[in-house]
Order: C-alpha cells, then structure tokens, then sequence
C-alpha cells in the first residue's frame, strides 16, 4: 500500500458574522511516491486544507490518518513532534529568521528535533550545497535573491528528511525564470517514499504534476483522467 494521507469527511467552517464552510466532507487519499498540485481561486480552501494536512490547524468535522495512523487534533505536542519529524513545510513568504543567517536557518530546523547541533550544522551545509547555495550560508536573508531565499526554505523543510512536503504558493513572489529553477529543485525532490503537495495558480506549474486536483466548492476535484 501507498497510501500516506487518507482525508475522511474533511469539513472546515469559520464563524465572524456568518458560518462560512471553506472545506465541505473532502475524501481523499494521498499516495507516496507522487507530486499533488492543488489549483483553485483565492478563498478556495488551498490554504485551509493545507493547514490541516500540515497538522496546524484542525479540522471542524472529519478525520485525517497519516501511515493508517488517525490523528488526535487534540494532541498538541504530539502533532508538533510529528509535523517536526515527518513533514517538511515551504511557504510563499518564506518565514526565514531574519537576525540569523541561512546556515543557522536551515541546522536550527534540526537541531530543533535532533538536538545533536554538530550533525545538524553537518547536514545543513550538505543540504544547501545541494541547492547551490554554500557560497551564501553565512549571508542574512536580506543579503539574498528571491530565488536563494526560497531554496534556503527548500533546505529548510528537507533538514530532518520529511516524507511529507507541503507548499503554499512556494514560487508565486517569483519571477517566472527565478520560479521555474525553484519549481525544478522542488520537483526533484520526488522519490518512491515521499509525497508532495502543492498548492499554485500557475497552470504551466500545475500540469507538471502527476497528480493535478482543483478546490472546487469546498471540495477535491481530479483533473487528470484516470487518477484517483
């Protein structure tokens, strides 16, 4: 079995003035080894659903299993020690540090979990060598490119080896070539024990996953013919 994330009756509802149901009993399963794009309007529930997979946000209604384990949104500290061990997360404001540099943004992600600093050090300088980037791990992120900050992000999430990346509009403050060598370094991320989800607004982005689903009315809408 691939199945990583199953989703049964998914449901989220804000109260201000009026109810207002942004994700409506969603069933969906999450398989490993594939790359989800998730399209959809702006208040669609892109974010929404992505909170709650990511285990920051619960659910009003519904359940979510991760390896045929059922989360307790109640669980606090044990949902902050899954989402730390197990889910790597890439923002479209890229919430790095801003008074530390990109070596230290990337190994306290590590350290944080591990507590070993030396390895984390080790294995974030091995990171971002991946993405090119050794020449600026002592530079601040105000010293960096939109494009080397959101790679620092990249290695960020992958420090402590997710099996689970999520991303929210990871390339949408990019400029179309910055986000086409973002997307690429994201996409090579792919292998037979990892899911990844994304959420974008770019067609050409979308269509390059093997999975291209739409928020529709609350709910997961398949695109692609033949996928589940």
């Amino acid at each position: 079995m691939n199945n990583l994330i199953t989703l049964k009756k998914i449901s989220k509802s804000f109260s201000n003035n009026k109810k207002i149901n942004v994700l409506r009993k969603i069933d969906y399963t999450f398989s490993k080894g594939k790359i989800y794009s998730l399209m959809g309007p702006s208040g669609s529930g892109k974010s929404t659903l992505l909170n709650i997979l990511s285990l920051i946000d619960k659910p009003t209604i519904g359940s979510l299993s991760i390896n045929n384990t059922s989360i307790d949104f109640n669980d606090n500290n044990g949902n902050d020690n899954l989402r730390s061990s197990k889910i790597g997360i890439i923002y479209q404001q890229n919430n790095l540090l801003s008074d530390f540099t990109a070596l230290e943004n990337v190994y306290f992600a590590g350290l944080a979990l591990s507590g070993e600093k030396n390895n984390s050090i080790k294995k974030a300088k091995k990171i971002i060598k991946k993405m090119g980037l050794s020449s600026r791990e002592q530079h601040y992120p105000s010293e960096l490119s939109g494009g080397e900050i959101q790679r620092i992000s990249i290695a960020r999430a992958l420090i402590n080896e997710p099996e689970i990346i999520l991303a929210d509009e990871p390339t949408g403050s990019l400029d179309r070539r910055t986000a086409k060598e973002v997307f690429k370094v994201l996409y090579n991320l792919k292998n037979n024990n990892r899911l990844i989800i994304y959420a974008t607004h770019n067609r050409f982005f979308a269509n390059m996953a093997d999975c291209k689903l739409e928020m529709i009315d609350g709910n997961i809408k398949t695109i692609n013919a033949g996928i589940k």
